[in-house]
């Protein structure tokens, strides 16, 4: 079983990944600043929370008695993240309540984010829900603590670049980096699969 220390590094290390749920702060971080994107926190940790949960209670063993599902889900999470990276790429400066990133696209994100299940079957011990949940609790706090981070870094961007032309260019980057994202989880799914 991994120590605490081990467990606290391990997932912080596996949150300050840049992924989509990420990203997504990122941009709302430089798009809307730090206060008003602090409630997408909720969306991430309740992602987070939604694969969790059922999968420390009860997916290692299906998914283990099951591959092809597993892959199935990364082919999901992979169209998924394409989706918001031309939705992010083709929205114009001009478009911006409508394009605004919501609890939802995080929440949707997070629970298709492989992280979710890293830190569910990989991370977490697997003594059953109820000896978990202090090791979820603890994780929970990291969640904020990273996402925080994320948000912040982001609407530093803007601060740092004030008086600029870099309307659009926080979309485009973050655009780039969630085609990225899909296609490494989509290449992963197939590479399994061969």
């Amino acid at each position: 079983m991994m120590q605490p220390l081990a467990f606290t590094l391990a997932a912080l290390v596996l949150l300050a990944t840049p992924g989509p749920t990420n990203t997504l702060l990122w941009l709302s971080g430089a798009s809307a600043g730090f206060r008003r994107s602090t409630p997408l926190l909720l969306g991430e940790l309740g992602g987070y929370l939604s694969v969790i949960i059922p999968a420390v209670a009860l997916l290692a063993p299906f998914l283990a008695a099951h591959p092809q599902i597993g892959l199935a889900l990364r082919i999901v999470a992979a169209c998924w993240v394409l989706f918001l990276a031309y939705a992010l790429w083709t929205t114009g400066d001009d478009s911006r309540t409508s394009s605004e990133i919501t609890i939802r696209h995080v929440f949707v994100t997070t629970v298709l984010n492989p992280k979710a299940l890293i830190v569910a079957l990989v991370l977490l011990p697997q003594t059953g829900l109820a000896a978990t949940i202090p090791w979820i609790a603890g994780f929970s706090l990291l969640v904020v603590i990273a996402g925080s981070l994320w948000i912040g870094a982001g609407a530093m961007l803007v601060q740092l670049s004030r008086g600029a032309r870099t309307s659009l260019l926080p979309r485009r980057i973050a655009a780039v980096c969630l085609a990225v994202f899909s296609f490494g989880i989509a290449g992963s799914a197939l590479a399994a699969i061969v």
